[in-house]
């Protein structure tokens, strides 16, 4: 199977790298990316009935990021929120009952406009008795704390890993700082 380095050369559609298996999703003009998990700068089409090798299913975490702590600290309200950093800018995002959609598609609630990100990647459900996170049926998968998972309970600080996005849950209780002070 022919390797592509280029956008121009490969079309749209879906292709693996070369060295992980790691997946982007390209359109028609899109530069090919740098692979987000290996460095690799060499794809080759992933087939849509062929046999591939799948994602890995566990990988190393980074150190929270320094802004972390500061959006945390910046919550007034109760409540689940994504944390995540998108083109240098640090946004959080309110979870309400029911379900969130993460994902490529112009319908999903949180979009990343990245080839790396499935049009629809996650869902996150959050109900009084908790909030989980599923894949749905992404190429790259849903990572929770580096590992791969289908559907997972989050917990306060938990880091989502949807494709080279790291997103982070923060949930915060009505009565944090009594428990504090």
């Amino acid at each position: 199977m022919e390797a592509f380095s280029a956008g121009t050369l490969a079309g749209a559609g879906s292709f693996r790298c070369d060295s992980c298996g790691f997946a982007v999703a390209l359109h028609e003009r899109d530069a090919v990316p740098g692979c987000p998990e290996c460095g690799g700068r060499r794809f080759k089409r992933a087939s849509l009935f062929g046999e591939t090798d799948p994602p890995p299913a566990h990988h190393e975490l980074e150190a929270p990021p320094d802004w972390l702590e500061d959006a945390r600290d910046a919550l007034v309200r109760p409540g689940e929120y994504l944390a995540f950093e998108d083109d240098e800018h640090v946004r959080v995002v309110p979870l309400q009952d029911g379900w969130t959609r993460i994902g490529r598609s112009l319908s999903a609630h949180i979009r990343f406009d990245d080839p790396t990100v499935s049009r629809r990647h996650a869902l996150v459900y959050c109900d009084p008795d908790g909030s989980r996170i599923l894949d749905d049926r992404s190429l790259n998968g849903v990572f929770r704390n580096g590992d791969r998972v289908e559907l997972a309970e989050l917990e306060d600080g938990d880091e989502i890993d949807i494709g080279r996005f790291r997103v982070f849950y923060v949930s915060l209780v009505a009565n944090r700082t009594a428990l504090a002070g």
